[in-house]
């Protein structure tokens, strides 16, 4: 039994559309260098052959880790979130104490984090940070760079 991982519907629809690509797309594109190789003669000395078989096994190894995580994801009910403390899929908006920037972010699953659009993960260590607080607490996140405080101004869903 894998993790069990909570995603939004879109996240879970993204996985499985990347798993079906890698089962049909991915797995014939490999099939067709391995016949590629094998028309190139002499099996028993023939790297690009050897290079496709490896590539082979790690692209099952990939679609079989993705179909565990799609097995054992569970949907979030974005309506069911709780917006007294940080939860997963929680918008926070924070304040840096020492700089007064203001950030927002929402909390995902570490597959579905991604900076650029606000989302980051609830296992980064401003995700652990904040989860659990609530609006007018103070998260001291420890980050490579030291210590930062941000104060919680706001959470929605």
């Amino acid at each position: 039994m894998g993790k069990i991982s909570y995603y939004t519907e879109e996240g879970l629809n993204r996985l499985k559309t990347e798993l079906n690509e890698l089962k049909t797309k991915g797995r014939a594109a490999i099939a067709h260098q391995i016949a590629e190789a094998r028309d190139k003669g002499d099996l028993s000395e023939n790297a690009e052959y050897d290079a496709a078989k490896d590539a082979q096994g790690l692209h099952e190894l990939k679609i079989s880790k993705l179909e565990e995580v799609v097995a054992n994801a569970r949907i979030l009910d974005e309506s069911t979130i709780d917006t007294s403390q940080v939860s997963v899929l929680s918008k926070v908006k924070i304040r840096n104490k020492k700089n007064g920037a203001e950030m927002t972010y929402t909390l995902v699953s570490e597959e579905e984090a991604d900076l650029k659009t606000g989302r980051i993960s609830v296992s980064s260590p401003i995700g652990k940070g904040l989860l659990g607080k609530r609006v007018g607490d103070m998260a001291e996140i420890k980050v490579p760079a030291g210590m930062l405080e941000f104060d919680v101004i706001d959470i929605s869903r």
